[in-house]
């Protein structure tokens, strides 16, 4: 997303309202969009389901498995 065009457009108001759990410059957002009445903000909750919790920490597992046997990480970025 291109943050600086979604602000402009919400002060413009050629867009009516924003609900974001991403920022450009996280953990701190741009104060233009605090400051903006219609703009929600949260912290990421996408992946606060048992299913994705799961898939997370079974990842942390075999790249740990991986890595200690001298093999490519799967989730090597």
């Amino acid at each position: 997303m291109d943050e600086p065009a979604l602000i402009a457009a919400l002060e413009d108001r050629r867009l009516g309202a924003a609900a974001l759990d991403v920022f450009a410059s996280e953990p701190d957002p741009d104060p233009r969009l605090t400051r903006l009445p219609t703009v929600v903000l949260t912290p990421h909750t996408g992946s606060a389901t048992q299913e994705t919790r799961d898939a997370m920490a079974r990842m942390v597992l075999d790249n740990l498995a991986a890595f200690f046997a001298g093999r490519p990480m799967p989730g090597a970025v």
